[in-house]
């Protein structure tokens, strides 16, 4: 059997996906036919042409999947992770360092996704309200990650942390 269809298998394979992966498929495809011996059928060349399309898909299915990982891993890792943890901190804090009512305002829509108007109906307010306080919320939100006191005035030179976590939650929660 392997010397009457090996060729064969091997051109299907090359026809398919290059000559770089056939000796490897084509090997497979052998092992395959081996262990499950009872199951070729007298004319084996279309049952190992099948069995090394499974193997072929299965590898590129297997690659795909190490691709993905590969890009998932390189997210992971692209910029410094300790100016995002600081940026987060930062962000975190300043929450923290809002009223109650600002934080419930900027979670509702930043963290739970809600829409505007799903929001203003947990609190209890129309649509309207809730977007003006929504905007002024994200005005203390700003004030508080710039050093700023809530009520807009300045305390000698604050350290300007970046800003960009704070520019993106604005945009999402848009």
């Amino acid at each position: 059997m392997y010397d009457e269809c090996r060729q064969r298998v091997w051109a299907y394979v090359v026809s398919r996906a290059g000559r770089q992966v056939a000796d490897e498929v084509v090997s497979e495809t052998f092992a395959i036919a081996w262990r499950r011996l009872d199951d070729v059928p007298e004319h084996a060349l279309p049952w190992l042409l099948g069995v090394a399309r499974n193997v072929l898909r299965d590898s590129v299915r297997a690659e795909a999947r190490r691709e993905a990982l590969a890009a998932e891993l390189r997210c992971w890792t692209e910029g410094d992770v300790a100016d995002e943890v600081t940026e987060r901190l930062g962000l975190l804090r300043a929450l923290a360092a809002l009223p109650e009512d600002d934080r419930e305002i900027l979670v509702l829509v930043a963290w739970h996704g809600l829409s505007p108007k799903e929001a203003a109906r947990v609190v209890g307010c129309s649509s309207a309200a809730y977007r003006v306080r929504l905007h002024r919320a994200r005005k203390r939100l700003r004030q508080a990650m710039a050093g700023e006191p809530a009520d807009g005035s300045r305390r000698g030179e604050p350290a300007q942390p970046s800003l960009s976590h704070v520019r993106n939650l604005s945009e999402e929660w848009s």
